[in-house]
C-alpha cells in the first residue's frame, strides 16, 4: 500500500486521538473517534506501517502512545496469522525504536517506556527461545547503546518474569520453555543486571560526590552539566534494583549468594544511598523473606555480620534523623520489615539439631530492633510483634541471656505501647502525626489498635514465661503509681459531670494502659511459676490498695475492677480476704455518679454509657469468680445471699439484667451444694417471686392474648415526649425479668461433673441402655412449670408480626419489631461510631426502648429453649407433646416473621436443641419437627432468592423508605446470613463431622472474602449421621433436604455455596442412591451443579468443588442414566468427540482406569463452557497464544548439555560476554 494512504490514514487518526484526549469534546464524537479507532485496529491491513508512523519521534506523546498501542493489539491479535517476513520487519522496527526511536531518558514519558516494553515482552512470549534465539544477545547490544536503552532492556527483563513467572499469563508450554530457558541463563542475567547496577551507582557516585571532593575547583557550570548525567545514571539504578526485586523471588538461591554475597553486600551499601534506598531495601526484603531448604538459605546469615549490621543500622539511624518525611518513613517501614524477615531466618536456621550459631551481633540486631519498637509510629511498633514472639518462642534463643536481658525493656516499650494514643485527628501524641500517614480515620487507627494490642498482649505472655517474676513487679510498681497519680482529665471533658474523664483523657488511657499490663502477666505468672513460688504477700498488698482506692469516676472504677479480678487468684492462698472483695463488688454493682438524694422530686436524667458498663461489669466479675472458683465462694453463700436479697428487694435499684446476672451468681454456687434436695429448695426459693408473677392469671391473660400484650407492654399508646414519658416500663421489666430468670437457672444450674458425688448427692437418677448416666436437674421442676407460659409468649411473640397486630401499634410504635439501628450497622458491616460514646447519657426515645425489648425477649425465649435440653436432658425431652407444643408456638406464622427474628431462632434455640437430642427422642420430637420446618425453610429460601434474581431485571421504585439501595443491601444480605444459618443447621443435623474439620472455612458472619482453598476435594469420610438417616427415611423431609442443598448451589452466596458443595450435598445423594430415582431427578441434580459452576466458578474454591462435585455425580449415576450425557451435551462449546471418548472409557468397565487427577481433569475440559468467569474477563478479547516445537525431548538430556546450543550453533553461551 502506498505511503500517501498510509499519511492520510494517519492524520485521521491523529485527529481521532486528538478528540478523544481532548477534555473539551462532546460525548457523541468522543465515541465516533473511539469507534474508528477501534475499528481501525481490529480490521485495517496496514496497521504496522501506521503505528510505526504514529510512533515516531516526531509526533506527539499521545499520538505516539496510540501508535505503539497498535503494534501491541498486532502482536497480540493478528501474530499468528502473520506472514513470517512480516514479523521479521517489526521486530525489527521495534528494536529500532528502542534503538534510536525515542527520546532520552530524562525526557520521555514513563507510559511511552511501558508500552514499548510490553510489545517487546508480547513478541518474546510468542517466539524465544525457539525462533528468536539472539534475543538475549539483542538486548545485551542494546544496553552497550547507553542509559536510555538500558532502562528500556530493564523493563523488558522485569516485564519478562512478571509476565511468566508471577502471573504465569500464558499457556503452560510456552510458560515451561521460557523459563527453563531464563533460569538455564540466570547466571548471566544476574551478572548483567549486577554490572548494569554496579556500574551506574559508581557512575552516579562520582558525579554526585564530584562537587565535594573538589570543592574549590569546581565552577558551577561544570556541576549543572554533570547533572543530569548523574540523574541518567540513578534512573538506570533504579530501573535495575527493580528488575532485581522480579527476579530475587524465584531464582535459585545460589544465584542471591554468589560470590561471598556479593549482591546482598551492594543492597547493604546503597541502603545510605537516599536515591536508591527504597528500591535496595525491597530487594533485600524480598532475598531475606525466601523460603526454601535450610541448607540453601544459610548464607544468608551474613546480614548478620559486622558489615551488614552496621550499613542497616546507620540507615536506619539516619532516616529516622530527618524527621517525618514520606519517603524516609516508607523507607523506614522497608528496613523494619527486613529486620523482621531476617529475624523470622534466625529462628528457623538456628535449632538444636542445626549447626548455625547464634550470630555475634545478635545483640546488636536486638538494640535494633527495639529501636523499632520504641519508635513513635504506632505501625512500626505493630510491625515488630509477631518477630518478638517467635524469638520468646524459640527453642535456642529463648534461653539466650541476651535475649532474657532483653525481656525486662521489652516490657517497658510494651507499657508505652499500651497507652492508646496517636489517633490522627489529634496532636496530643508525637504517634498522631506518623498515624496521618498511615490511616484514612479515627475509626481505622481505633480498629488497628485493638488489634495490635491484642497482639502484644500474647507477645507480652509469652516474654512472662521466660520471666514471670519482672512483669509482675513491674505491673506492681504501675499500678502503685496509677493508685497515687491525681487524675487529669485532659481538656476535653466529659459531658457527664464536672471532673471526670472521657475515652481521651490522660488518666484514663494511662488507667487502661496499666489494666491491661497487669491483667496479662499477672495470669501468665499464675500458669508459668509453682503454687510455693507465687509471691503472695506483695499481690495480697496490691489487692489490699486496689480495694482501699475509691473512686467516682466510672471508667476508672470499671479499670479498678478489672485490676481486682487480675489479682484475685491471690486470694485463693487468702480466702479471709474475700468479704471485702464481695463487698467492694457489691457496691459497684450499684454505682451512680449522681447522689440520688438530690433528685428524689425530678426526673433523674439516664445513666451514661460508662456508668452501666460498671455495673455491668462489676456483675459480670461477680458471676466469673463463682464460675471459677466456687469452692472458694461456698463458706460465704449466706453473706452473698443476703446482699443479692437486699438488693433485689428494692424493684427500681438494679435493671433487669443486673438482677439476674446477681442471682446466675447464686445458682453457680448452689452447684457446689452437691446436694439435689438442698439445691432443688434453694432454687425454688430464689424463683419463687418469678414464678408468682409469670404464674400470676394477669400475667397469664397477657402473655397468651397479642392484643392484651400490646397493651400491657405499651405499645399501642401514642406519646407526647418520646424520651421521658414511658408509663408502661415497669411492665415491660417484670416480663423481663421472668425471662432473665428462667434463663439465668437452665443455664447455670448443673448436677456434679464427678459421678460418684452426682450419685452420693441423689442426681443420678438411673443408666441408658448404652451406659451412660441419666442425670436429673435441680432446676427442671421450678423451670417445667413456667414452661406452658413461656411458649404461650413464644407464640404471641410470633403473631405480633401479623399485618393486623401491626396495625394495632400506636403511632409512636409503628416500627417497634424493626431491627435495632446497632444491628443494621453490624450486619451491612459499617462501623461503630468511634468516640463519645462512653459519654453521654444514654437518652433512649421510647420507641428505641421497645425495639430493644422485644429483640432481647424474643432473643431470651429461644436462649431458654435451646438450654432447656443440655440443661433438663430427659425430662425436657419427654414433656408430653413437645413437638407439637413447640409447633405451635415457636414455629407458628413464620411467613410473616422478618429474617432477622428467624436467624437467632434457629441459632440459638434449633441446634442446640438437635445437637444435644439423644437419639431416643429423634423419632418422637427431632423429626416431626424438623420435617415441615425444613420443608417451610426451603420454600422460603426459594422465593427470596427469586426476588434478589429479579431485582437487577426490575427497578422498583420505593418511594416509601428514604433510602431504598440501602434498605435493599440489607436484605440482600439478611438473606444471605439466612441462608448460611439454614444451610450450616442442615449440615449439623445430617452430616457427621468426621474429616469435614479441616474443610470449613472461617465460619465468620460477614466473612464474604474469597479466602478459600482453591483445591477443595470433600472428606471420603463425610457420613450421614443417626438423625440424618432418620431424616431422610421420611419421603418429604428427604425431598426437602436434597432440593434445599443442591438448589443453594446457584444462589449468589460464595461462602454458603461452597460448604454444601464439600460438605453436604454428595452425603445427602449417596444415602438416596441405592434407590430408584426417577431420571428427571437426576439430571436436575446434575444441572444444579453445572449452574452453581456457572454463578460462582469465578471462585477458585467454590469452582475446585463444583467440578468435584459434578464429576462424583457423573461417575455415579452415568451408567444407570444415559440422561447425564443429554445434560453435558447441552453445555456451550463442548466437544463432542472428547466426550465420547470420556463416556466410552466411563462405560467400559473392562478398560483400565486412568488415574484420578486425569479423568478429573478431562470432566473439567469438557465443562468449561459452564464456568462462569469474572466479570472484567466475560468480554476479553481472547489472546491465543501458539506453543512453539518442544524444546525439550521426552527423554531427559543429561543435564550438562546446553539443550540450545543443539537447537543453534551460536547457542546462548557468552552472551554478556565483554
Amino acid at each position: 500500500m502506498s505511503a500517501e494512504q498510509v499519511s492520510s490514514l494517519c492524520e485521521q487518526l491523529v485527529k481521532a486521538v486528538t478528540v478523544i484526549m481532548d477534555p473539551a469534546s462532546t460525548q457523541r464524537y468522543r465515541l465516533e473517534a473511539l469507534k474508528f479507532c477501534e475499528e481501525f485496529k481490529e480490521k485495517c491491513p496496514i496497521c504496522v506501517p501506521c503505528g510505526l508512523k504514529l510512533a515516531e519521534k516526531t509526533q506527539t506523546a499521545i499520538v505516539r502512545h496510540f501508535g505503539l498501542q497498535i503494534l501491541e493489539h498486532v502482536v497480540k491479535f493478528r501474530w499468528n496469522n502473520m506472514p513470517r517476513l512480516e514479523k521479521v520487519y517489526l521486530k525489527n522496527n521495534v528494536m529500532g525504536l528502542i534503538s534510536s526511536g525515542t527520546q532520552s531518558i530524562l525526557e520521555e514519558e514513563s507510559h511511552i517506556k511501558d508500552v514499548l516494553s510490553r510489545i517487546v515482552v508480547e513478541m518474546i512470549k510468542r517466539e524465544w527461545p525457539q525462533h528468536w534465539p539472539d534475543m538475549l544477545k539483542e538486548l545485551d547490544t542494546l544496553s552497550k547503546q547507553g542509559e536510555t536503552q538500558t532502562e528500556l532492556v530493564m523493563f523488558i527483563l522485569l516485564r519478562l518474569a512478571e509476565d511468566v513467572v508471577t502471573f504465569q499469563t500464558l499457556p503452560t508450554q510456552r510458560r515451561r520453555d521460557i523459563q527453563q530457558t531464563l533460569t538455564q541463563n540466570m547466571e548471566k542475567i544476574f551478572s548483567f543486571l549486577l554490572t548494569t547496577l554496579q556500574q551506574n551507582v559508581n557512575k552516579y557516585r562520582r558525579m554526585v560526590g564530584a562537587p565535594q571532593e573538589q570543592e574549590a575547583l569546581t565552577t558551577p557550570q561544570t556541576d549543572l552539566a554533570q547533572e543530569p548525567k548523574a540523574q541518567a545514571n540513578c534512573r538506570v539504578g533504579i530501573a535495575a534494583l527493580n528488575t532485581l526485586a522480579g527476579y530475587i523471588d524465584w531464582v535459585a538461591l545460589s544465584h542471591i549468594t554468589a560470590d561471598n554475597c556479593k549482591l546482598l553486600e551492594m543492597l547493604c551499601l546503597l541502603l545510605n544511598e537516599p536515591e536508591l534506598q527504597i528500591g535496595a531495601a525491597e530487594c533485600l526484603l524480598i532475598a531475606v523473606s525466601r523460603k526454601g531448604k535450610l541448607e540453601d538459605r544459610k548464607p544468608l546469615m551474613v546480614l548478620f555480620g559486622d558489615v551488614a549490621m552496621h550499613y542497616i543500622l546507620s540507615a536506619a539511624q539516619t532516616a529516622d534523623g530527618e524527621g517525618l518525611v514520606e519517603k524516609h518513613y516508607v523507607f523506614l517501614k522497608r528496613l523494619c520489615q527486613v529486620l523482621c524477615a531476617l529475624g523470622s531466618q534466625l529462628c528457623a536456621l538456628l535449632g538444636s539439631d542445626s549447626d548455625v550459631e547464634t550470630p555475634a551481633n545478635f545483640g546488636k540486631y536486638l538494640d535494633s530492633f527495639l529501636a523499632f519498637t520504641t519508635h513513635p509510629s504506632q505501625f512500626l511498633r505493630s510491625s515488630t510483634q509477631i518477630t518478638w514472639g517467635a524469638l520468646f518462642r524459640h527453642e535456642v534463643l529463648s534461653r539466650d541471656p541476651l535475649l532474657l536481658a532483653m525481656i525486662p525493656k521489652y516490657l517497658r516499650a510494651s507499657m508505652t505501647n499500651l497507652v492508646k494514643v496517636g489517633f490522627p485527628s489529634k496532636t496530643d501524641s508525637p504517634s498522631c502525626e506518623y498515624s496521618r500517614f498511615d490511616f484514612d480515620s479515627d475509626e481505622d487507627f481505633n480498629a488497628f489498635f485493638n488489634s495490635f494490642r491484642a497482639q502484644q498482649g500474647e507477645v507480652m505472655r509469652m516474654a512472662c514465661r521466660l520471666d514471670p517474676r519482672t512483669g509482675f513487679q513491674m505491673a506492681g510498681e504501675w499500678l502503685k503509681y496509677q493508685l497515687t497519680a491525681p487524675v487529669d482529665t485532659g481538656p476535653m471533658n466529659s459531658k457527664t459531670g464536672e471532673g471526670l474523664c472521657s475515652i481521651f483523657s490522660p488518666s484514663f488511657v494511662q488507667w487502661d494502659a496499666m489494666t491491661f499490663f497487669s491483667e496479662s502477666v499477672i495470669s501468665q505468672m499464675f500458669r508459668t511459676l509453682d503454687k510455693d513460688q507465687i509471691p503472695v504477700n506483695d499481690g495480697i498488698d496490691l489487692l489490699q490498695l486496689v480495694l482501699n482506692f475509691e473512686t467516682k469516676d466510672p471508667l476508672i472504677l470499671s479499670c479498678v475492677l478489672t485490676n481486682v479480678s487480675a489479682l484475685f487468684p491471690f486470694v485463693t492462698y487468702r480466702p479471709e480476704y474475700l468479704p471485702q472483695v464481695l463487698s467492694k463488688l457489691f457496691a459497684s454493682v450499684t454505682f451512680e455518679v449522681i447522689e440520688e438524694s438530690k433528685f428524689v422530686m425530678s426526673v433523674q436524667a439516664p445513666r451514661t454509657r460508662a456508668v452501666k458498663n460498671v455495673r455491668r461489669h462489676a456483675c459480670s466479675s461477680i458471676i466469673k469468680m463463682c464460675r471459677d472458683y466456687p469452692q472458694l465462694v461456698l463458706p460465704n453463700f449466706e453473706m452473698l445471699y443476703n446482699h443479692v436479697k437486699q438488693l433485689l428487694s428494692n424493684e427500681l435499684l438494679l435493671t433487669q439484667m443486673e438482677k439476674c446476672a446477681l442471682m446466675e451468681a447464686l445458682v453457680l454456687i448452689s452447684n457446689q451444694f452437691k446436694d439435689y434436695e438442698r439445691q432443688k429448695a434453694f432454687l425454688e426459693e430464689l424463683m419463687a417471686p418469678v414464678a408468682g408473677l409469670w404464674l400470676s392469671p394477669e400475667m397469664q391473660r397477657v402473655l397468651s392474648d397479642p392484643e392484651a400484650f400490646i397493651s400491657y407492654v405499651g405499645a399501642d399508646n401514642k406519646i407526647a415526649d418520646p424520651v421521658l414519658e414511658d408509663p408502661s416500663g415497669l411492665n415491660r421489666s417484670r416480663i423481663s425479668f421472668c425471662v432473665y430468670t428462667i434463663l439465668g437457672v437452665v443455664k447455670r444450674a448443673r448436677w456434679p461433673a464427678a459421678t460418684e458425688e452426682a450419685k452420693a448427692g441423689g442426681f443420678l437418677v438411673g443408666y441408658m441402655p448404652s451406659g451412660s448416666p441419666i442425670y436429673r436437674n435441680p432446676c427442671t421442676e421450678q423451670v417445667l412449670k413456667l414452661l406452658d407460659n413461656l411458649l404461650a409468649l413464644i407464640r404471641t411473640h410470633n403473631n405480633l408480626y401479623k399485618p393486623e397486630m401491626v396495625a394495632r401499634l400506636g403511632e409512636t410504635f409503628a416500627k417497634a419489631l424493626d431491627m435495632l439501628e446497632v444491628e443494621k450497622n453490624a450486619i451491612l458491616g459499617l462501623p461503630q461510631p468511634l468516640l463519645e460514646l462512653y459519654d453521654s447519657p444514654v437518652y433512649k426515645t421510647v420507641l428505641e426502648r421497645m425495639q430493644g425489648f422485644f429483640c432481647t425477649l424474643y432473643d431470651n425465649c429461644f436462649h431458654i429453649l435451646g438450654n432447656a435440653g443440655p440443661s433438663m436432658q430427659q425430662d425436657f425431652y419427654t414433656v408430653e407433646g413437645l413437638a407439637t407444643q413447640l409447633l405451635s408456638s415457636a414455629f407458628i406464622n413464620l411467613n410473616n416473621i422478618p429474617d432477622y427474628r428467624l436467624r437467632p431462632m434457629l441459632r440459638v434455640f434449633v441446634k442446640p436443641l438437635v445437637l444435644s437430642c439423644p437419639s431416643e427422642y429423634y423419632e418422637t420430637l427431632v423429626c416431626p419437627m424438623l420435617g415441615p420446618l425444613f420443608t417451610y425453610l426451603h420454600m422460603r429460601l426459594s422465593q427470596k432468592w427469586q426476588v434478589i434474581n429479579q431485582r437487577s431485571m426490575l427497578c422498583e421504585d420505593d418511594a416509601a423508605d428514604d433510602n431504598p439501595e440501602s434498605q435493599e443491601m440489607l436484605e440482600e444480605q439478611l438473606v444471605r446470613l439466612l441462608t448460611r444459618e439454614v444451610m450450616d443447621l442442615i449440615t449439623v443435623c445430617c452430616v457427621s463431622k468426621k474429616g469435614v474439620e479441616h474443610n470449613t472455612t472461617a465460619a465468620v458472619d460477614g466473612d464474604d472474602d474469597e479466602a478459600m482453598a482453591t483445591e477443595v476435594t470433600p472428606p471420603a469420610s463425610a457420613e450421614l449421621t443417626e438423625l440424618g438417616k432418620c431424616l431422610m427415611k421420611q419421603e418429604d423431609v428427604c425431598t426437602a433436604l436434597l432440593i434445599t442443598a443442591y438448589a443453594s448451589l446457584s444462589w449468589k452466596d460464595t461462602l454458603s455455596c461452597q460448604r454444601t458443595t464439600t460438605q453436604l450435598c454428595w452425603p445427602l445423594l449417596k444415602q438416596v442412591l441405592p434407590g430408584n430415582l426417577l431420571p428427571d431427578a437426576v439430571s436436575w441434580f446434575f444441572t444444579s451443579v453445572l449452574k452453581g459452576l456457572q454463578t460462582h466458578g469465578q471462585h477458585d474454591g467454590c469452582m475446585a468443588a463444583l467440578v468435584h462435585l459434578a464429576f462424583q455425580i457423573y461417575e455415579a449415576l452415568r451408567p444407570r442414566y444415559a440422561e447425564l450425557k443429554a445434560v453435558m451435551e447441552q453445555i456451550p462449546d463442548i466437544q463432542r468427540d472428547s466426550l465420547e471418548q470420556f463416556d466410552s472409557k466411563l462405560l467400559n468397565p473392562t478398560l483400565q482406569k486412568v488415574a484420578d487427577k486425569r479423568r478429573k481433569d478431562h470432566f473439567k475440559r469438557l465443562i468449561t463452557g459452564c464456568i462462569g468467569k469474572p466479570l472484567g474477563e466475560q468480554f476479553r478479547k481472547e489472546v491465543h497464544i501458539r506453543n512453539l516445537p518442544s524444546l525439550f525431548k521426552k527423554v531427559k538430556p543429561s543435564l550438562e548439555t546446553d539443550v540450545l546450543e543443539n537447537e543453534d550453533g551460536e547457542g546462548l553461551t557468552a552472551l554478556f560476554e565483554p
